[in-house]
């Protein structure tokens, strides 16, 4: 299952050999990791990047989940880094849209204390026990988050609720008397408005969820390549996970885009 993992080490060399323990994980099937950083909190409390987050779009939530903790635990100056990561703002609005709650941002802030090092990372593990047992080892403590699908539901959840709203002013204007006019077909206006704009997002957020799915399905299906044969069996499951997962996501957002084109054709 994609998740987003987050191991708080104890030094920076703990922090990368636990990064190259996942890259082995991953080498061996175990896991398909997908981007990776480093964030170091020096015993003086400042906050830095040791290493930037993986360009493209399976980098996406791990980007803005790093710009966003360096914004809240590094105050300008980490807000400043963390708008530059690949032009990620790290906002809680991005970070919904990526699918990462604020609660893991609280439960890392927490823990990451003045001299630990954050070793953030996405990856698709079938059990927690590979990574646990290898980073544990490191004296790490692993925090881990599912990703979830909040804007879908939230778009879908919209576009029925305002084409609901739109037939019940509309049925309003039918039966209004002439001074009440006016004021129905500002509502009616502005409820179109709302809707021009679910749409839109609903469009966008399905480009963007096919994007970084089809950037999952390379990254497996390149980890696949080399793999042998019981390995491969693991890969095509995930692959085939990220394929149902698609499916799902998207039929919630053409739903979305579907009532919205009804509405605004009503």
């Amino acid at each position: 299952m994609n998740k987003i993992i987050v191991a708080i080490l104890e030094s920076e060399p703990a922090a990368f050999e636990g990064l190259s323990a996942l890259k082995d994980l991953h080498r061996d099937g175990d896991i398909t990791l997908y981007a990776t950083a480093v964030i170091v909190k020096d015993k003086a409390g400042a906050v830095s990047l040791r290493q930037a987050v993986d360009e493209g779009p399976v980098g996406t939530a791990v980007g803005l989940l790093t710009g966003g903790l360096l914004g809240i635990l590094g105050g300008p100056a980490g807000i400043a880094i963390g708008a530059s990561l690949g032009g990620l703002t790290g906002s809680l609005f991005d970070l919904d849209q990526a699918g990462i709650t604020a609660t893991i941002i609280d439960d890392v802030s927490a823990a990451l204390t003045p001299g630990k090092v954050a070793l953030l990372a996405e990856a698709d593990e079938s059990w927690t026990t590979p990574v646990d047992s290898r980073l544990e080892a490191l004296g790490g403590v692993v925090l881990r988050r599912l990703r979830s699908e909040v804007v879908e539901d939230q778009l879908l959840r919209e576009s029925a609720e305002a084409q609901a709203e739109l037939k019940a002013l509309s049925d309003d204007l039918n039966q209004a008397i002439a001074e009440d006019e006016a004021a129905i077909r500002k509502d009616i206006e502005q409820v179109k408005k709302r809707i021009q704009v679910t749409q839109e997002q609903a469009r966008a957020r399905l480009d963007q969820v096919t994007a970084e799915t089809e950037g999952r399905i390379a990254a497996l299906q390149e980890q696949a390549k080399d793999a042998n044969d019981r390995t491969k069996a693991r890969i095509e499951k995930r692959i085939a996970a990220a394929k149902a997962d698609l499916d799902a996501r998207s039929a919630k957002l053409n739903q979305a885009w579907s009532l919205t084109k009804e509405a605004l054709a009503a």
